[in-house]
């Protein structure tokens, strides 16, 4: 995985000890055929084979919803409209095989297909494709829980409480 300049600058002064960072996951939609319906755009992992929604870090003075759109293209070669915030959340603390640790602030993303061809464009994954609702390949609770938050929105945010 590609790691900003900022987090490895970071990294030199801290070690790995526990950085919190925030991220954002982009769930980008589209309308399918009639037999597929909605699809959802998903990238395989390249560190992991996971697939996932588009994630990826927010850069310093970034703003969320244009760290969003940058990742979808940098990482999927897809354009998009960010349309609404759908969820906030903090991921469980990661431990990167390298002994780094990281925690994010995660802000979730529904996102509307405008153009491009889904293929792996930065290096960060392995595949990108669209996926109907209906026919997901394996995917993390947590990530299918990211999925559904921008499917079912009624255009407010969730928050843990």
């Amino acid at each position: 995985m590609a790691t900003p300049d900022f987090v490895l600058a970071l990294r030199e002064k801290v070690g790995t000890h526990p950085l919190w960072l925030s991220g954002v996951t982009a769930v980008v939609l589209r309308d399918g055929d009639s037999i597929t319906g909605t699809e959802v755009l998903l990238v395989r992992r390249s560190d992991t084979g996971a697939w996932t929604p588009v994630t990826g870090i927010i850069d310093p003075g970034e703003e969320p919803a244009v760290a969003a759109a940058r990742e979808i293209l940098e990482e999927a070669n897809v354009v998009a409209s960010v349309d609404t915030l759908v969820w906030v959340k903090v991921t469980d603390p990661v431990r990167y095989e390298n002994g780094d640790e990281s925690q994010y602030l995660d802000l979730i993303f529904r996102c509307s297909y405008v153009s491009g061809d889904a293929f792996p464009a930065d290096g960060e994954n392995t595949e990108a494709a669209w996926f109907p609702l209906t026919a997901l390949p394996e995917i993390s609770v947590d990530m299918r829980g990211r999925v559904m938050s921008a499917v079912e929105t009624d255009g407010t945010a969730r928050f843990e409480v």
